[in-house]
């Protein structure tokens, strides 16, 4: 089934109407008088239950929490200036103290140290497979989020999209809970589209194929001979991408607790991409310029990237002052569209019970509407929350691609939830962007491509051990 989108103005209503709607009175009835001496039952303020998790509001104070993250640059200046926010302004006294390791690979390395000889920090900000290769080592946060007193109420919950809120849960443990989330889109160039004769874009993947051909043949007949091999999708080899075409064909990387990779949606997939390269309506790039620049320089309709990088992209078209209008969608199939959803999660280690709390409880505070708001204005990424759209009119108004790619959230998939997912990512991307090296596989048959998928599950299974 073809997603459809929705205008973020109406998402927006439908997450607030309930809240701001007034309750309706009559006009003619008159507001009864406040008798002199109320009622004592209905004066009873109901009393809020207590916390289950066992730890009093003054035991918190002084509680120091260490937080590693993999962030630089402007993402870290950020989550630096927020925990000085933290610190300051919560009402427990908690500290929280941050260190960044620079990037994820990092991360997991050296929590993993750490674990080892019990000098782990309390936080850890990784990806979900991360967790799930850490194990018993991490604290369930379902007892924290349901906590009466300290968690979060079920609209609360309910504001985070599932795919969000969902990926971080396996077998009724919460390994975390959600940092950031992105996803890659495949970008489309809707005026080059309308001047080939196309009012919107592909719905399906016969729609893709016969777009993308288009614009390779309209290159072939212009004067520039350079250009011939050019048009159509700028092929993108990202684990993320292949996963979303599989998708895409109803297939995809996971089956139960394991990997199946050889399945007739991947085969689909698969076949149908090598086709679209050996039409030439599909092809790999040089790296002597950027996806970017190429994108904005009209040598393909179709590119793929994350939306994070969506600043970027703008910022090629109005370098080569290209005015041309483009717009992000999913990854189209024969019946139904397909995107992936992935980033990093915020995760706690076993200490004691206040430490524990406290690491929470910072948390929460960070998944607050007005914070990830202030995170969305600096990386660009999904908003978490449904609640943060109404702090980001303004940021939407600036970037329209970013408003539009939004509304496809819901529909989102997630990652495996494998620990060996680490793993089997790059075998995927090594494998996918291996089927398009023309020089090891000039004349890759159909036939092959079940080959590859079984050396994938092969390969897949050996990661697993």
């Amino acid at each position: 089934m073809t997603f459809r989108k929705f205008p973020i103005a109406i998402l927006l209503f439908v997450f607030i109407f309930s809240a701001c709607t007034p309750t309706t009175t009559d006009s003619n009835t008159q507001t009864p008088r406040p008798s002199a001496t109320p009622n004592a039952e209905d004066a009873k303020t109901p009393t809020p239950e207590a916390s289950q998790l066992g730890v009093e509001k003054d035991a918190l104070r002084g509680k120091q929490v260490n937080v590693w993250h993999p962030w630089f640059g402007a993402q870290a200046s950020l989550f630096e200036s927020q925990v000085a926010q933290f610190n300051t302004e919560n009402e427990w006294g908690i500290v929280v103290v941050a260190e960044s390791k620079n990037n994820y690979n990092e991360i997991f390395s050296q929590t993993s140290a750490a674990l080892e000889n019990s000098s782990a920090p309390q936080i850890v900000i990784a990806l979900p497979e991360h967790a799930l290769a850490w194990g018993d080592d991490v604290t369930d946060l379902n007892p924290y989020v349901h906590d009466p007193e300290f968690g979060m109420s079920a609209l609360e919950m309910s504001d985070f999209a599932n795919v969000i809120w969902r990926q971080d849960e396996v077998d009724g443990k919460r390994f975390g809970a959600p940092a950031q989330r992105t996803t890659r889109f495949i970008l489309y160039n809707s005026t080059w589209a309308r001047q080939l004769g196309f009012d919107s874009p592909p719905q399906n993947s016969s729609e893709f194929e016969a777009q993308a051909c288009a614009a390779h043949d309209v290159l072939t007949k212009d004067s520039d001979s350079n250009n011939d091999s050019l048009g159509g999708w700028l092929i993108d080899s990202d684990a993320h991408t292949a996963l979303s075409w599989m998708l895409a064909f109803d297939g995809g990387a996971q089956e139960e607790n394991g990997y199946r990779f050889l399945a007739p949606g991947n085969i689909a997939a698969f076949k149908y991409l090598k086709t679209l390269q050996q039409k030439s309506c599909a092809w790999v790039a040089s790296p002597d310029l950027s996806i970017y620049d190429r994108f904005a320089a009209r040598q393909a309709l179709f590119a793929t990237a994350s939306l994070e990088e969506f600043p970027d992209q703008a910022r090629a078209f109005s370098a080569a002052s290209n005015s041309d209008e483009w717009v992000a969608i999913p990854f189209p199939g024969a019946e139904r569209d397909a995107l992936v959803v992935y980033g990093s999660s915020f995760i706690v280690f076993n200490s004691d019970a206040e430490t524990q709390l406290a690491s929470w409880l910072f948390i929460r505070w960070m998944l607050s509407s007005e914070t990830q708001a202030d995170w969305v204005r600096t990386t660009g990424l999904f908003p978490l929350r449904s609640s943060t759209f109404d702090l980001l009119a303004d940021y939407s108004a600036d970037h329209p691609q970013w408003a539009d790619a939004v509304t496809y959230l819901s529909e989102g998939d997630v990652t495996p939830q494998l620990s060996s997912w680490r793993l089997v990512r790059v075998m995927l991307e090594d494998g996918f962007r291996d089927m398009f090296d023309t020089i090891r596989h000039p004349d890759l048959t159909e036939g092959q491509v079940p080959l590859i998928l079984k050396q994938m599950d092969d390969t897949a299974e050996e990661l697993s051990k």
